[in-house]
């Protein structure tokens, strides 16, 4: 009988890493152990700037593993793994900012009866059946970035956001969303999935009312976010 590896994709392999490190640093940070705190502290400088402005926090983000070939997968390529660095670093960055001064963990993964991609994350900070303009127009923004280094900085304007409001968000998944939106025909990708998780966001009885002050809830419009325009 033979058997049959699946295939690990580049994508994957970022995803899983950034979840793995950022479950470590939650669990460590919520249990107020002293060199996870210091460390989100460090990594909240790097959040919406490069990777090479802030060397310091290159021993934060341990990129080991994708220099590793796991069963399943093939060795990455110089330009895979500048990506798969790059998605890392703007994930955990982003992280460490969502999480500061909260009692809860702010990463948790995205399923099927609780969303947590970054459009559904978005739609929770509207009334239900209503469109929030201001945020909406946010969330286009940042799908229609121009590159990685301009997405990290719209993507911390609504990290902040999500922040206030205590919703929380997959950074797994992100990771991975960051590492294809780099790639040719990445950013379509990337926003079709923003768009389908926003689209997929439906509250339930318990969340129909607004999540904290100016909040949440999603709604029943189902307006799905209009990427294709400028809304800068």
């Amino acid at each position: 009988m033979t058997t049959v590896t699946a295939t690990v994709s580049p994508r994957d392999r970022v995803a899983r890493l950034a979840a793995a490190h950022i479950a470590a640093l939650q669990r460590g940070y919520l249990a107020d152990q002293s060199q996870a705190v210091a460390a989100l502290a460090r990594l909240r400088r790097g959040a919406g700037r490069q990777a090479g402005q802030l060397p310091d926090l290159w021993t934060l983000i341990d990129t080991g593993p994708l220099h590793e070939t796991p069963d399943g997968a093939r060795p990455l390529s110089e330009s895979e793994l500048i990506r798969a660095e790059d998605a890392l670093h703007v994930a955990l960055t982003l992280y460490a900012l969502h999480q500061q001064s909260r009692r809860t963990g702010m990463h948790q993964p995205d399923r099927r009866d609780h969303r947590r991609g970054l459009g559904a994350a978005v739609r929770r900070m509207m009334k239900p059946g209503e469109i929030d303009e201001p945020v909406h127009k946010r969330l286009v923004r940042a799908g229609t970035a121009p590159d990685l280094a301009t997405l990290a900085q719209r993507l911390r304007d609504l990290v902040v956001l999500l922040r206030r409001e205590d919703i929380e968000l997959d950074y797994g998944l992100l990771a991975g969303q960051l590492y294809t939106f780099q790639w040719p025909g990445g950013a379509d990708t990337v926003r079709r999935e923003w768009g389908r998780s926003f689209h997929a966001w439906h509250p339930k009885p318990a969340d129909t009312e607004p999540h904290s002050g100016t909040g949440p809830a999603a709604g029943t419009d189902t307006r799905t976010p209009d990427f294709d325009k400028d809304a800068s």
